[in-house]
């Protein structure tokens, strides 16, 4: 199943955690090696409680990061237009924000000097659609982790594991985070 199906597809818990989880990704431009200004919403993204509390939380705790253009400032701006109501239709609009925003962010880093590719849109369009795609490594395995992540979702819905798979995505999340702190390290590296 495509990324686009399985977002259209998602219950409200498991747009939540998506969304989450692709901007939790994207934090290393963003953030500091040790902050979690997302940690407090994935709490919520089992049932909705305390949604608008938490992202209020972690809409002041992005605020306080100094933001430079590019690909932080499009997770800053993501992070702001997130619903407050916990409810399938505007998450599934979020959701579906964040997964492109968050192949975009990697998609930086797979080019070059981070410019945008000509044909970004095209391309994410049809890679989130389940076409081929001639997208770099790094938009590939974000894709590959969103989809992943998505799936975990579905079949632990409804059940005892649940729990579990939000623990599971989270975990994807991280290793996915720690893939995008390593390239921008080398990069770093490459240019001093």
């Amino acid at each position: 199943m495509s990324l686009l199906e399985l977002i259209e597809r998602a219950d409200e818990r498991a747009l939540a955690a998506g969304a989450v989880a692709c901007l939790e990704r994207c934090l290393p431009p963003l953030a500091g090696p040790d902050a979690e200004p997302l940690r407090p919403l994935w709490a919520s993204c089992g049932n909705g409680q305390d949604w608008a509390i938490r992202l209020a939380a972690a809409r002041t705790a992005v605020d306080q990061a100094s933001v430079p253009d590019g690909p932080a400032a499009l997770v800053r701006a993501v992070l702001g237009a997130a619903p407050s109501d916990f409810a399938a239709v505007p998450l599934r609009e979020w959701a579906d924000a964040c997964s492109l925003v968050a192949l975009r962010v990697h998609g930086r880093f797979d080019a070059p000097g981070g410019e945008v590719p000509p044909d970004e849109e095209g391309l994410l369009k049809a890679a989130r659609s389940g076409e081929p795609a001639a997208v770099g490594p790094l938009v590939a395995g974000e894709l590959q982790r969103q989809v992943r992540i998505l799936e975990i979702l579905a079949e632990t819905t409804g059940t005892a594991g649940s729990g579990a798979g939000l623990r599971e995505a989270l975990d994807l999340s991280t290793e996915g985070r720690r893939v995008l702190r390593a390239v921008m390290s080398r990069r770093a590296r490459g240019r001093g």
